[in-house]
C-alpha cells in the first residue's frame, strides 16, 4: 500500500503543473484528490478484509472533507490522479486501471437498479475530462480520452477520443494526441461540423436555383399560406379580427 501511495504522489507531480515544486508533505496534507485516494486505499483494504461499518465510515468522512465520493468496493489501480476533484463520484463496481487521470465533476455511475457489475471498467492511461459521465457496465479501452461533459453509455475503443452526448469516438485533426492530457479546447465538435455541412449544401442549392432562373427565396407555400402579403391586409372598414 505504501508503494502504491508513493506512485500516486508521483502521478500528482507528473500531471499537475501546480505540484511541480511542492514537497510531499504539502501534497499529502493539501491536495484533496490525493487525500481522497489515500482514504480509499485504506477503506478498500478494510472492505476486502470484511471489516463492517469502518470502510463506509472512512469513505463518508473522506467525501465530507474532499467532495470526492469513492465507494470502498471500487477497484483503483496505481498512479490514479484526480485533478481538483470536487464532484467526482466512483461507484461500487467501478474498476480503474493504472495511470488514469480524472478531472472534477466526473461520474463513473450505474444505470437503473440492476445488481452485479453495473459501473464502468476503465483501462490504463485513460483521461476523463471535466464533467464527463460514464454510465453502466461499459468498458473504456487503454489510452482513451473522454472529452469534457461527454455522456458515455457504450464501450470506447482503445486510443479513441470521445466527445458529445451521447459520446462517440472522433479523431483530433487526424493525428494521435500524446501525453496524459488532451487539448480540451480544440476537440472536434461533430454537431457543429454537421451544421456547417448543411449550410454549405443550402448555399450550393441556392446557386443551382439561380442558374435555372428561379428565386431561391421563393419556396413552396405552406398549407393555408397566402400567395401575396397583400392578402394579409384587412378589408376596409373591418378590423383584422373581422369586426
Amino acid at each position: 500500500m505504501i508503494a502504491t501511495l508513493r506512485r500516486d504522489v508521483r502521478a500528482v507531480r507528473e500531471r499537475d503543473p501546480a505540484a511541480r515544486d511542492v514537497g510531499p508533505v504539502e501534497l499529502v496534507t493539501t491536495w484533496p484528490g490525493l487525500q481522497a485516494l489515500a482514504a480509499h486505499r485504506l477503506s478498500h483494504r478494510l472492505h476486502r478484509a470484511g471489516v463492517p461499518l469502518l470502510p463506509r465510515l472512512i469513505a463518508h468522512l473522506s467525501r465530507a472533507a474532499s467532495g470526492i465520493e469513492i465507494h470502498p468496493a471500487a477497484e483503483i489501480g496505481p498512479g490514479f490522479f484526480i485533478d481538483h476533484g470536487s464532484g467526482v463520484v466512483i461507484g461500487e463496481t467501478a474498476r480503474i486501471g493504472e495511470d488514469v487521470t480524472v478531472y472534477q465533476g466526473v461520474t463513473l455511475g450505474g444505470t437503473g437498479f440492476q445488481v452485479g457489475k453495473r459501473h464502468p471498467t476503465v483501462g490504463d492511461r485513460v483521461t476523463i475530462g471535466s464533467g464527463a459521465k460514464l454510465l453502466g457496465p461499459i468498458t473504456v479501452g487503454d489510452g482513451a480520452k473522454i472529452g469534457a461533459n461527454s455522456v458515455v453509455i457504450t464501450d470506447v475503443p482503445a486510443n479513441a477520443t470521445v466527445v458529445g452526448n451521447p459520446g462517440h469516438p472522433v479523431r483530433i485533426d487526424g493525428r494521435k494526441v500524446e501525453g496524459p492530457d488532451a487539448d480540451w479546447i480544440h476537440l472536434p465538435d461533430p454537431v457543429a461540423d454537421a451544421v456547417r455541412a448543411l449550410g454549405r449544401r443550402v448555399v450550393e442549392l441556392e446557386r443551382q436555383v439561380r442558374e435555372l432562373g428561379g428565386d431561391p427565396a421563393a419556396g413552396p407555400r405552406l398549407v393555408g399560406e397566402p400567395a401575396d402579403v397583400h392578402e394579409l391586409r384587412p378589408r376596409e372598414g373591418r378590423s383584422p379580427a373581422g369586426g
